[in-house]
């Protein structure tokens, strides 16, 4: 008796409609194996190609995806319920990204090369000739994310980032924006083809239906996978890491989580300005829905009548905006758990909003906004307060003192981003010194009189922190340095020059920085 197998079919959700999509079909186990395996042979057959190729494929994919046009707008915002603007924002971002990391590949210092000379009259034994760098780890299986469907998706930082260090790579698509990613992918597929890749430089596989959690656990498990770049929930983001964890050669999973954004308000920054303060918290903590990682979820504040009118600005804020569309069923369904859960605890006051929206088939998939409030005595007792609820709501926690308001920072779980407000006369003071040396223990980036969403794709960004936010606060999702995730370093000793790497010979024909004995310095271009 033979058996066939049906294929799996999903389609996206129009959240602004409730409206399903065109139907798509997951990628089989086959597939699955033949994309990470050709994977591992593309990665083998570029080894000896100049780095400067990848800069060009790089370039080639920034162009592909700017080629798409209107096209890609209107399909990506049709898919998650993002406005057009936004969509097109992310778009420019996803395009910079790619040309930033061209732009590094050719400059070259990111492979930190070092080279220490031989010394054959050192006593009492010789020492050795020395050169460290960093090299490719291989193929990479990328996640995309929901809420990014092109800054962290398809060709999104993490795709980028490993093409640039010379890694081929695998995306797992998300299920809720699969035309969006199919677009995506066959821009990056026509870049690679144009610049002389071998086509499993780059495999996007459609990933949805009762096949979207076996695609993705296939890819962590399958051997020629060296390491998983993952942006998502806790749960999915920890089940990575026990995946990759109990294979029997362990990887790398750099996964990007929950994250509540603390936000701490002065008693001097109250006063001076609570309004203005109170309408960007607002607005930040509701933008895009709430659906953005760096969305400010807690506010702590000192007791106070001015602080009093601080929070109705924010509940005057918050309470007169309608329900908002979110991403998919799925993560409304969350939200509303979450925020249920929230103002279900004791000592928890919902202020404005409500804890459900009534959604019909064919109706927006909308959320609520919500302001909530309780004290900082309930939120040390309670800490599911401290978790996340990813969607537009926030938690004001109210303190009794200043003592109090720092004793806080201790009580928040680890986070992509922590704030302070602060009066520009309490720069100097101990409150403002002592609420940044505690604060910073706990995130990625610390924020002075600023919102933290918006993260600027530049060198000095750093994009995680410490566990729930991330699994490895020792990298970013973000930036320049998001490229040491695919790289571990390797030493040559006594390496003739024709074996060594072109980084590292003294006739370099490559013009990078590096560092010679303890001296950097810039080898002249051939």
């Amino acid at each position: 008796m033979s058996f066939v197998t049906q294929p799996a079919r999903f389609a996206g959700i129009d959240p602004a409609t409730g409206t399903p999509g065109r139907s798509f079909v997951a990628a089989t186990a086959a597939e699955v194996d033949r994309a990470a395996s050709s994977a591992w042979e593309a990665f083998m057959a570029i080894s000896g190609r100049p780095s400067t190729d990848r800069a060009d494929l790089l370039d080639a994919a920034a162009a592909a995806i700017g080629g798409l046009g209107d096209e890609l707008i209107a399909t990506a915002s049709r898919e998650t319920g993002l406005p057009a603007p936004r969509i097109a924002g992310e778009r420019d971002r996803t395009i910079h990204q790619l040309r930033m990391f061209a732009e590094l590949v050719r400059a070259g210092s990111w492979v930190e090369a070092i080279i220490d000379h031989a010394n054959a009259s050192r006593t009492p034994l010789p020492k050795p000739d020395l050169r460290r760098m960093l090299i490719p780890i291989g193929p990479v299986a990328v996640f995309g994310a929901s809420n990014f469907p092109l800054a962290y998706s398809t060709a999104g930082g993490d795709t980028a980032s490993a093409l640039a260090a010379g890694c081929p790579v695998v995306v797992k698509g998300h299920p809720s924006h699969p035309a969006t990613g199919e677009l995506v992918a066959r821009a990056v597929s026509k870049a690679v083809a144009k610049t002389g890749f071998p086509p499993a430089m780059f495999t996007s596989l459609a990933a949805g239906g009762d096949r979207d959690l076996a695609v993705g656990q296939e890819l962590v498990r399958h051997p020629s996978i060296r390491g998983v770049g993952f942006t998502g929930s806790t749960t999915g983001g920890m089940a990575l890491v026990a995946l990759a964890s109990a294979r029997p050669d362990p990887i790398p999973v750099f996964a990007e989580m929950g994250s509540t954004n603390p936000v701490f308000v002065t008693p001097g920054a109250i006063a001076a300005d609570g309004a203005g303060i109170g309408q960007k918290l607002a607005a930040s903590a509701t933008a895009s829905a709430g659906q953005m990682c760096t969305c400010p979820g807690l506010i702590f504040v000192v007791k106070s009548e001015a602080t009093e009118r601080f929070i109705e600005t924010l509940v005057a804020a918050i309470g007169k905006l309608q329900p908002m569309v979110m991403l998919s069923p799925k993560v409304r369904g969350g939200y509303e758990r979450r925020l249920r859960e929230i103002a279900g605890t004791n000592d928890v006051a919902l202020l404005a909003g409500s804890t459900s929206t009534l959604v019909s088939e064919g109706q927006p998939v909308a959320g609520t906004p919500a302001l909530l409030r309780t004290t900082l005595d309930a939120f040390r007792h309670h800490p599911n307060l401290g978790e996340e609820c990813f969607g537009p709501a926030a938690l004001v926690v109210e303190c009794q003192s200043e003592q109090e308001l720092v004793e806080a920072t201790s009580l928040v779980r680890g986070s992509l981003t922590g704030s302070i407000w602060f009066a520009p006369a309490e720069s100097a003071s101990g409150l403002a010194k002592d609420l940044r040396a505690h604060l910073a223990r706990g995130v990625g980036r610390l924020i002075c009189n600023g919102v933290p969403t918006g993260v600027e794709v530049t060198g000095a960004m750093v994009h995680s922190g410490p566990y729930p936010s991330c699994n490895r606060p020792d990298s970013s999702a973000v930036g320049h340095t998001s490229i040491r995730r695919w790289c571990r370093p390797v030493c040559f000793q006594n390496t003739p020059e024709e074996l060594l790497p072109l980084e590292l010979r003294e006739s370099n024909p490559l013009r990078i920085f590096r560092v010679v004995d303890g001296v950097r310095v810039e080898p002249i271009s051939s």
